[in-house]
């Protein structure tokens, strides 16, 4: 198994990614070990702070068992300091060929942000395999995914939906074929992340992760 599908297999498994807001390096190992403690395994450090680098090195340091990556790669030197910092993989808001093609040498697993079919295509010219979709509310939900992933559906992509996805509607997305995982802010939004509120990040992650083996018992969908 290379390391792209081994990545998307580790993102299948966790079925959600904690997408996170950090202003403070020192919060990145509790919180990580708070989201592992409930059962989500994957985290997206949002590039959004000056922080998101040095948290993301942290995490990789002492908290091995956590697949963490880095979003928001708005541009090729992006890709390549979170390469340098350790990131297993990286994710765009949309779709930028000059980003695609330096995450491509540097190969770094990378998810595209895609909301029509020729997105898709764009992103497929470079090999990706895996796919946020987003913003997933707005765009029209699970029904405008199964749409756009139609006639890509013999290729394999699996998405990853972000944006408008709750506690609320998870579950409704798990149990599509075409998604791999679940992007979510509100397992830990920033506000209680600088709180070291951990319980109820601890709370929330658990609540997610029962929420995603009630929802994907008996149709455990594998990226081989």
């Amino acid at each position: 198994m290379n390391a792209d599908c081994e990545i998307a297999r580790r993102i299948a498994a966790s079925g959600v990614v904690a997408v996170l807001v950090i202003d403070d390096e020192s919060a990145a190992v509790p919180l990580a070990r708070t989201l592992l403690s409930g059962g989500v395994s994957a985290m997206e450090l949002t590039l959004r702070t000056p922080a998101a680098l040095g948290a993301l090195r942290a995490i990789r340091a002492e908290v091995p068992e956590m697949l963490a990556g880095i979003g928001t790669v708005l541009a090729p030197e992006q890709v390549r300091a979170a390469r340098d910092a350790g990131a297993q993989f990286a994710v765009s808001p949309g779709v930028d060929r000059a980003v695609l093609a330096t995450a491509q040498a540097a190969r770094l697993p990378f998810a595209p942000g895609v909301m029509t079919p020729t997105d898709i295509g764009a992103a497929l010219e470079f090999g990706c395999e895996v796919l946020k979709f987003f913003p997933a509310g707005s765009s029209g939900g699970l029904a405008h995914l199964r749409n756009i992933a139609a006639p890509f559906a013999h290729l394999g992509l699996r998405y990853i939906p972000l944006g408008g996805v709750n506690e609320k509607n998870l579950a409704d997305y798990l149990r599509d074929p075409n998604v791999a995982a679940v992007g979510g802010s509100w397992l830990a939004p920033r506000d209680a992340i600088a709180a070291g509120d951990w319980e109820s990040i601890l709370a929330a992650a658990r609540e997610a992760a029962e929420l995603r083996l009630a929802a994907r018992e008996g149709c455990m969908f594998e990226i081989e």
